[in-house]
């Protein structure tokens, strides 16, 4: 059997001041699942999510991706790893203003750099166009719809084809309708190329649309159930 793509053991966050946000999670992810990851507010459903995408380090346990060890790894690889294998969607969707929405996207495909320029543009307007943007290309955020600006973001979270996307409140600034038209974006992407999803909501209704629900109270996951 093969690992799964990420696995996460005995995971603990742990501030200096000694208040604990995550505490003991064991927790494994596999290719193509969809999981929605709930609870309170406080309830350390980011400090989980930042944990799993390796934007912080865990005080204690471990996590390993495609069976890869990542606790040994220094800050630069950790960073190299994020760059190559994960993508990143957040509430806020931090669009550089002066770029046009092919620009943003173009941005870490030109950082990750294995594509020449003529690919790594072919592959972002691909992108854009894939989630209804193809006459935004040339776009600032400012001309761009909220909705609109939320896909530039997850255009440019895919930019580098990741294997795992991670997305923290992704639809907190959006309407409804606009809400669920990110959650059919990522119920297509684990359906469809097999990426695996992991969104972090505060939406009970999103969250039923996930395959998977993981639900936490003061840091500790109280259930994990599958659709």
């Amino acid at each position: 059997m093969s690992p799964p793509l990420l696995l996460a053991e005995g995971v603990t966050r742990r501030l200096p001041e000694g208040v604990v946000l995550v505490r003991d999670v064991t927790l494994s992810i596999g290719r193509g699942e969809f999981i929605a990851i709930t609870g309170p507010s406080g309830s350390g459903k980011s400090s989980l999510l930042y944990l799993l995408g390796l934007l912080d380090r865990p005080s204690e346990g471990r996590i390993a991706l495609e069976g890869r060890e990542m606790e040994t790894l220094s800050d630069p690889d950790l960073a190299a790893v994020r760059l190559a294998r994960l993508g990143f969607v957040f509430q806020f969707h931090f669009l550089l203003p002066e770029f046009t929405a092919l620009e943003n996207v173009l941005i870490p495909i030109r950082r990750l750099g294995r594509l020449s320029r003529a690919e790594a543009e072919a592959r972002a307007l691909r992108l854009l166009a894939g989630l209804g943007l193809a006459d935004a290309a040339g776009k600032l955020p400012e001309q761009l719809s909220g909705g609109m600006r939320q896909r530039v973001a997850i255009a440019r979270a895919l930019a580098n084809a990741p294997l795992l996307l991670l997305a923290d409140e992704p639809t907190g600034n959006l309407d409804t309708k606009n809400a669920a038209a990110v959650f059919d974006i990522f119920e297509r992407l684990a359906r469809e190329e097999g990426r695996s999803v992991v969104v972090v909501t505060h939406d009970a209704e999103l969250a039923r649309r996930a395959t998977r629900r993981i639900h936490l109270v003061d840091g500790v996951v109280v259930s994990d159930e599958s659709a």
